[in-house]
């Protein structure tokens, strides 16, 4: 225990603490459940204690509770007239409305009230350190509670466990489960599964996977999150058939699977390089009408763009949108990038990139800088050059500076069309926009004047080069000695 505790100079001076940490313990009477009730020693100030109480019980009447009127007229009570039931339903109250720091200063002042702490109340104190992270003190008052005679219940034991479990603290945890045992206090399947996901969340997998397999041995029936919690340390470390054996061992023993435990094996088999086994996990839930959700469909959706499955991705967006599940713009933006680096051998997918980008700029109306120059670039590949300058114009006009690349990719098209003409006009708009056209922007043009016979207009270009510093490999015809 605390040498805080021992200190009975702290109980009449609580802002005394010589530099040390003020723990729980010290802050109120630590009564025997052997003795009853008692106060706490050296405070003899009642008055000024009870004016600290409702100089307290002002500051919170603001806190938006779920039972407001209860909580109010509690409050509006003289402090001498509490009780500890009173007591403990507002400390319960502060914890629910996620006040555990209000909590704690009401427990500190329970001498105020004439009140001492029992086995509830400590519970309670004992889920606010929880939530407040403050697993040491935690434990503290759990071991304080059981040597004065108040037997915490298995949920208390639960919660202090899953916060131990959650920072990877296991073998706390399982300290706090023996101290369980040696009570006859029976842990529940939620107690095994916070231990669960806690020995996966350390990587302990198989420890985990063993501890699975004995509590019908201790009559406790897994549940579909003990199985949750396994299926996803397994998919974790690449072991997502294991997982997938898992699923079908609990669909066995007649567990609903939910949504998470499908969304877990979508993971699994996206980090193996396997995305493509997302569509029978995506049969399987169809088959146990567990409705995929939007998560379930992005999470496959984004393992097969990863791994370059461009078109299984496309089948799985437009079931999407089928349902009428929003893809978000990162998602979107993935996708057209694929399906427009595949259109590019591809052609069939030219206007499934275009759909999409059509489907951005609706939705947004705001379209990354990236995702412009990669469908410019198809629209110029597959010589729709009418629909490519018009998205060059305007993604300069949303205030994007195009890369040279997109320029270039229109000029070419243009060029291929022998649209001269606004092949030099998408020339003047790099100049406008502070771009300097590279020597294959030069070399595109020349090349196109030459071969339309515009010899001067090379030359012009030709020029305009070189006043740029920039030398083209291509020469106006009318310079060059040979034959071009």
């Amino acid at each position: 225990m605390s040498s805080l505790f021992h200190n009975p100079s702290i109980f009449c001076n609580p802002t005394r603490t010589h530099g040390c940490k003020l723990h729980v313990l010290t802050m109120v009477s630590l009564p025997s459940k052997a003795h009853g009730t008692i106060t706490s020693p050296g405070c003899s100030d009642e008055r000024t204690s009870r004016i600290r109480v409702v100089n307290f019980l002002d500051k919170i009447k603001a806190i938006p509770f779920k039972d407001t009127n209860g909580i109010l007229s509690l409050m509006e009570k003289d402090a001498s007239n509490w009780t500890l039931s009173a007591f403990n339903g507002l400390l319960m109250a502060l914890l629910t409305a996620d006040e555990a720091d209000r909590a704690m200063e009401l427990f500190s002042n329970a001498s105020g009230l004439g009140l001492s702490p029992n086995g509830w109340t400590f519970s309670i104190i004992i889920r606010c350190l929880c939530k407040k992270n403050d697993l040491d003190e935690a434990q503290r008052v759990l071991h304080h509670m059981m040597e004065n005679g108040y037997n915490p219940n298995v949920i208390t034991f639960t919660i202090l466990i899953d916060s131990l479990c959650k920072r990877g603290k296991l073998g706390y945890a399982f300290r706090v489960l023996e101290l369980m045992g040696g009570i006859g206090c029976k842990p529940n399947v939620r107690t095994y599964n916070c231990l669960l996901k806690g020995l996966c969340y350390i990587g302990k997998v198989e420890q985990a996977h063993e501890m699975l397999m004995n509590m019908e041995k201790e009559s406790i029936k897994p549940d579909i999150y003990s199985f949750t919690a396994i299926m996803d340390g397994f998919c974790k470390v690449g072991r997502s058939d294991e997982a997938m054996e898992l699923l079908n061992q609990a669909l066995i023993m007649g567990l609903e699977p939910n949504v998470v435990i499908f969304n877990t094996l979508f993971t699994g088999y996206n980090k193996e390089g396997r995305p493509q086994h997302g569509f029978k996990v995506l049969k399987l839930m169809k088959d146990k009408n567990c409705s995929p959700d939007s998560i379930s469909y992005s999470t496959l959706m984004s393992g097969l763009l990863k791994w370059g499955k461009t078109r299984a991705a496309l089948k799985v967006y437009k079931e999407m949108m089928g349902i009428g599940f929003e893809v978000e713009r990162k998602m979107l933006s993935s996708l057209l990038r694929g399906l427009c680096m595949r259109s590019w051998e591809e052609k069939d997918l030219v206007q499934d990139a275009y759909q999409v980008f059509d489907k951005m700029r609706k939705k947004d109306s705001i379209i990354d800088h990236s995702s412009y120059g990669f469908m410019i670039r198809t629209l110029s590949m597959v010589r729709k050059m009418e629909e490519a300058v018009y998205h060059l114009k305007e993604m300069i006009g949303m205030g994007y500076i195009p890369r040279t690349i997109t320029f270039n990719n229109v000029i070419q098209g243009l060029c291929i069309e022998g649209k001269i003409h606004e092949a030099l006009v998408v020339l003047v708009t790099m100049y406008e926009n502070g771009k300097i056209p590279s020597r294959t922007s030069y070399d595109m043009l020349v090349k196109e004047f030459n071969r339309q016979g515009l010899l001067l207009a090379a030359c012009n270009v030709y020029g305009a080069a070189l006043k740029q510093g920039v030398v083209p490999h291509r020469i106006p015809l009318r310079l060059n000695s040979h034959s071009y």
